[in-house]
């Protein structure tokens, strides 16, 4: 999957947003590194993870990739278009082939819109209509894809459960037939019963179009469900990037060993006999992490080099991707 050229290419992303302070005049007193120089790719038709503990900076590369906020430094290619130098009708292109899909489908659909003015806004912004009729035919198909009624497009978005409106959403990136899609934690918001159904949509959307994920999460045995690749994120960088079976039978980061020790095991037996690796202390605020290796205050083998020197990004064997002095 990966010979193929990428549909998707980062390379150094960087996203800091500053901390103003003041009323009437207001100064800069800090900057948030919440992305802090990340690199990777995603191949055509491929799902690639992206996972970390809470402010890590997972949401914020998301956003970042498809342009919704502008990156402070880096590049960003999305189907051969430089993201950074499109304006106009590129930009527009762009967005009509990246689209994404947000955490909360409570928060992301207009109350005061129905479900047909929501789908089908993507259809209007980008041209993909002629006619009235024509916009309503493709909304009914756009629902009975995603497994709704099509007699549900004149009813709000408060007549529906949460995993309905999580579909609505699906129906809704999927309006401009795009390529690539990232989908922003798309089921932590939803009951464990339903979260399987909204995977197995995605699944089965991507087999039927051949779309391309980022899959942002944080539930791990999920990740390991629907991704070929993951990447594990700490402090706005990425630490360690393999593909699925790789990274969770040998990680390499300590970070990611700590996070995989913490993965529930349905087998009582083997979930005590197991060796829980066990963090201490919070995660650094990123308006001031720590030099070095920013893992090195938590890390249970850390030496004084951690300290010092912030570790490489190397290919450790063919695929397999770490920043860390120990390995």
């Amino acid at each position: 999957m990966t010979d193929l050229q990428p549909l998707v290419i980062v390379n150094n992303l960087v996203k800091h947003f500053p901390v103003m302070r003041g009323i009437l005049i207001q100064r800069q007193v800090g900057t948030v590194r919440a992305v802090d120089g990340i690199s990777f790719f995603i191949a055509p038709s491929e799902t690639l993870g992206l996972v970390g503990e809470s402010g890590c900076g997972k949401t914020t590369a998301g956003r970042t990739l498809l342009g919704l906020y502008p990156p402070t430094d880096g590049q960003i290619t999305i189907d051969g278009h430089n993201l950074r130098k499109a304006h106009g009708p590129t930009m527009m292109a762009i967005r009509r082939k990246a689209q994404i899909i947000f955490q909360d489908p409570y928060a992301s659909l207009n109350p005061r819109w129905t479900i047909s003015a929501i789908i089908g806004e993507p259809l209007r912004v980008h041209h993909l209509i002629s006619s009235e009729a024509e916009r309503t035919d493709r909304v009914r198909e756009l629902l009975r894809l995603v497994g709704l009624s099509p007699s549900h497009l004149n009813r709000f978005p408060h007549e529906f459960s949460g995993g309905q409106r999580q579909r609505i959403g699906v129906a809704r990136a999927l309006a401009s037939d795009p390529k690539f899609i990232v989908c922003d934690e798309p089921i932590s918001a939803l009951d464990v019963s339903i979260q399987a159904q909204v995977v197995n949509l995605l699944e089965d959307l991507q087999d039927r179009l051949g779309l391309t994920y980022l899959f942002i999460a944080h539930d791990l045995s999920m990740v390991r469900h629907i991704c070929d690749r993951v990447a594990v994120m700490y402090l706005g960088v990425i630490v360690e990037l393999a593909a699925r079976d790789e990274l969770y039978e040998h990680p390499l980061h300590p970070y990611t060993k700590a996070l995989l020790s913490a993965v529930p095991i349905p087998d009582p037996k083997k979930d005590r006999a197991r060796r829980r690796t066990i963090l201490a202390g919070d995660v650094p605020s990123p308006l001031n992490p720590p030099p070095g290796c920013r893992f090195h205050p938590r890390c249970p083998i850390a030496v004084e080099k951690c300290h010092q020197d912030v570790p490489e990004w190397r290919e450790v064997i063919s695929g397999h991707w770490v920043a860390c002095h120990l390995v």
